[in-house]
């Protein structure tokens, strides 16, 4: 636009003028200088392949690298999965859900089938073999570890290694958040169970009527710690999920709470 011309318009139908030729030179750009990209969600399917173990020992159904002790305690029950290195993300997993259902091989697959597990465990890569060769859970293998109940339930059991396909899933849980309070003097170690909506916790904070909020670290699995003299004080605590949702629970713990009892708080939607 000419000097001349900027000095006959008034300001305003000048504003109006610039606006119109920019958005019109936009209008011609090449379709290609525009670009979308998508990314992978968690809830579409994606393939891996899982084993199973056969517990021979009651005490098999207790521990787990997600701390969440006794597994049908803790409600989880044998609808559990461990997970190899690629997928268990050190311990942020824990307490998420997925669906598999068995694909790809016929012979052992039951058709129509599918189950619902909560990652609880990990799966630790074997390096005395290869990744192809015997190591199933070696990286980069995405595999899945379940209980014979639940493996079972979606395969016969002479499949052995079967191709699966899992995807994330809502948690849908009875009842609130539950903090299991453990530890001694001013270390507090708390583990949190039956955690609904996406089920993995990335933050946590913990809060005492004399103190303010205080972020705590995570132990292992699900189990998180603080360093901070909180007895004789209610707790209240915050929770953070791997999709940005947060729960705030006050006074979850009455002033008198000791060690080894655990407390139910708000629950996810």
């Amino acid at each position: 636009m000419s000097p001349t011309l900027q000095l006959l318009l008034p300001p305003l139908l000048l504003l109006l003028l610039l606006t119109f030729l920019a958005s019109t030179a936009l209008s011609h750009l090449p379709s290609s200088s525009v670009t979308t990209t998508t990314s992978l969600s968690i809830y579409d399917w994606q393939s891996a392949r899982a084993t199973y173990y056969a517990a021979s020992d009651p005490r098999d159904a207790v521990g787990g690298a997600c701390g969440y002790g006794d597994l049908v305690k803790a409600g989880y029950g044998m609808a559990t999965v461990g997970l190899s290195e690629p997928l268990f993300e050190r311990g942020q997993i824990c307490g998420a859900c997925f669906v598999l259902r068995c694909v790809d091989d016929m012979r052992w697959c039951i058709p129509g089938t599918s189950i619902i597990v909560t990652a609880t465990n990990f799966c630790a890569p074997n390096y005395g073999f290869t990744a192809d060769g015997g190591g199933h859970c070696n990286p980069p293998n995405k595999h899945l570890v379940l209980p014979i109940e639940a493996f079972e339930k979606i395969a016969i059991w002479k499949a052995g290694n079967m191709p699966v396909q899992y995807r994330r899933i809502k948690c849908r849980k009875e009842g609130g958040i539950r903090f299991t309070i453990d530890g001694s003097n001013i270390f507090i170690s708390v583990l949190i169970t039956n955690v609904a909506g996406v089920g993995d916790i990335v933050s946590v904070k913990i809060k005492g009527s004399r103190t303010g909020w205080l972020p705590m670290g995570r132990n292992w699995g699900q189990n998180w710690h603080v360093s901070a003299d909180l007895k004789n004080q209610p707790l209240s605590f915050e929770v953070t999920s791997s999709d940005g949702l947060t729960v705030t629970s006050y006074n979850v713990a009455p002033k008198a709470w000791n060690f080894g009892q655990t407390f139910e708080g708000k629950q996810f939607p």
